[in-house]
């Protein structure tokens, strides 16, 4: 199969895509990718320029529209969109032709820009023809998922694309002069709101979650893209300020792995969920350890989820939080006139626990004296208020948590030996994220997926921040990965997350990262092959030979890893290795997608 079969190939598929590009076949128009290689023309656009399909698609767009001002840079790319801009074109046979091009880039779920559409139209021709081509480029975004609608300075509607008043269940003539602060939920259209101050100030907005309202009240999930109209494009003689382009995002969200709220496939976290299966009808003691940030509280309270207790009352105590002097009335209460300040009687949180679980968590930080307290309360589930004389029995199962070497503590006797084996009848150890990194992807998915729609963005990576995050070693584990999100969220002024909005030692040189060629999962890579400690994270490759779990057959594998190593070989000029591989730039780069490479 030649390279223009495939190439054709590649047409044909981002064809099927839509569902009715076959009636607006005698539309010019051309899809290209995010390389600006064409992947599909009309017959129209080929009778209109003297060029074959057959001849150009996987090529540059340059090659069909041969075009001066093409050459200096594609306004559809630059600005994201372009509205009847007159060009002069050279046809085949070398003839000059006066057209208007009219254009939309096109974005994935992750708003990444994967390509554009184009519309070309004859200058001077039939009028009627030229009325439509607005008309026709709307129908042609629609088919690809796109919806936009354009408005004045005061926020109210102006044009929208054809498929629009269906999707929200309006007539034409109720959708226009309607403000979009009735066409989408919250404050992003208000007078003050971000994105309507942002836009009139000329600036645009990316990536933005939002939910458009239907009729009926019916709140449809959506992503959008808000920019500036130009003055000089007076968009069919409207006087529109503000251009919004819709993205309806996937209903069904992609559900990760996650055991009572605990995210992970990884092996060692799978055991531990295992272990709090077998303890549902079981109310033995845990202790649980590892490093800050592991996760111990999640863990303690998935155990209270799940045991029979589940209807009683989780409480949480940070023992290192408390200063020692009242930690033992926070605990165990007091009576009043127990000491200074003690005004009237009060339970501690083994009385609050009743019925339930308590989760002491940091008890290697504990005082001897409160040790040999907790001991008695385990052995004969007993205890006394301060200054109370009065034994008190509660119903409680105790869960502790520490990060301090327990066994160490007791050998320099900081620790009771008694308790540290009275609280480990069932030990549960939590792994540091280093050692499971093959839930790190995972993670940085679905905190980047949290954290977006708490604060109404949907952003993206750049590879160069994937890679940042991978390699890093993490040794605040998956807190520290949280609040680096958090942080990169909070900086980030685009759509795109890049290392430079991530924690500085996040991306910094150095060897507090791990080897690249331990990441394991899908990572888009980039850069020259060489050592990690002396090149940035952005500029270090990620092999993502771990192709396993990733749902491919034997011969996908297989497929897959031969491309991972020409792309290798080439260092990821992807020029180079479609020729090494013998297909066109488009079918490696459709190919890269499908296996997520």
């Amino acid at each position: 199969m030649n390279e223009s079969t495939l190439a054709q190939v590649d047409a044909n598929t981002a064809i099927d895509r839509t569902t009715h590009l076959t009636d607006l076949a005698d539309l010019a128009w051309f899809e290209v990718d995010s390389e600006r290689n064409i992947v599909a023309m009309s017959p129209a656009l080929e009778q209109l320029t003297g060029f074959r399909a057959e001849d150009v698609l996987g090529r540059s767009c340059l090659t069909a529209i041969r075009c001066n001002e093409c050459l200096k840079g594609c306004g559809v790319f630059r600005n994201g969109r372009v509205r009847r801009a007159q060009l002069r074109i050279y046809r085949s046979d070398g003839t000059e032709l006066e057209v208007y091009k009219s254009g939309q880039v096109l974005k994935d779920e992750t708003g990444a820009v994967t390509g554009a559409v184009e519309v070309i139209e004859v200058a001077g021709g039939d009028k009627s023809r030229a009325a439509a081509s607005s008309t026709e480029l709307s129908s042609l975004l629609s088919g690809l998922g796109r919806e936009f609608v354009t408005a004045d300075d005061q926020m109210q509607v102006l044009a929208f694309s054809t498929a629009l008043p269906a999707l929200l269940g309006l007539t034409e003539d109720e959708l226009v002069g309607r403000p979009l602060t009735d066409l989408f939920r919250g404050e992003l259209f208000e007078e003050e709101g971000a994105v309507s101050r942002a836009v009139l100030s000329g600036e645009r907005r990316e990536g933005w979650r939002a939910f458009l309202l239907a009729a009926e009240g019916q709140e449809i999930p959506v992503s959008l893209s808000v920019g500036p109209v130009d003055p000089s494009d007076t968009c069919g003689g409207l006087d529109a300020r503000v251009v919004v382009m819709i993205r309806p995002e996937d209903v069904e969200e992609r559900e990760a792995p996650a055991f009572e709220g605990i995210v992970s496939r990884s092996a060692s976290m799978q055991r531990i969920f295992r272990i709090i299966e077998l303890l549902r009808h079981n109310d033995s003691t845990v202790l649980i350890t590892g490093e800050s940030g592991t996760g111990k509280e999640l863990v303690a309270q998935a155990l209270h989820n799940t045991s029979h207790r589940s209807d009683g009352p989780f409480i949480a105590v940070n023992c290192a939080a408390i200063p020692s002097e009242l930690l033992e009335s926070e605990l165990f209460g007091h009576v009043r006139g127990a000491f200074t300040g003690a005004v009237r009687d009060r339970s501690g949180r083994f009385e609050l626990a009743d019925g339930g679980t308590l989760f002491l968590d940091e008890i290697g930080d504990l005082a001897l004296g409160l040790q040999a307290k907790i001991l008695r309360f385990l052995q004969e589930h007993t205890f006394e208020r301060v200054g109370d004389t009065r034994t008190r029995r509660v119903d409680v199962r105790v869960i502790a948590a520490t990060h301090v070497d327990l066994v160490r503590a007791v050998a320099e006797r900081r620790f009771r030996e008694d308790l540290y084996y009275r609280l480990r009848v069932v030990p549960v150890e939590l792994p540091p994220l280093r050692e499971r990194r093959e839930d790190l992807e995972l993670l940085i998915r679905v905190f980047l997926e949290r954290i977006g729609r708490e604060r109404g963005r949907a952003l993206r990576l750049a590879p160069s921040a994937s890679r940042a995050l991978l390699t890093y070693r993490w040794p605040g584990n998956v807190r520290e990965l949280q609040n680096a999100l958090e942080y990169a969220t909070t900086v980030c002024e685009g759509q795109t997350i890049h290392t430079r909005d991530l924690p500085s030692e996040v991306g910094r040189y150095g060897g507090d990262r791990v080897s690249a060629a331990t990441v394991a999962g899908p990572v888009d890579a980039a850069g020259s092959t060489g050592s990690a400690g002396e090149r940035p994270v952005e500029d270090a490759p990620i092999s993502g030979r771990d192709l396993s779990g990733r749902g491919l057959s034997p011969s996908e594998i297989s497929e897959a890893e031969k491309i991972l190593a020409e792309l290798e070989a080439a260092r990821y000029h992807r020029g180079q290795a479609a020729e090494r591989l013998g297909m066109s730039r488009t079918t490696l780069w459709r190919k890269m997608k499908e296996y997520r490479l």
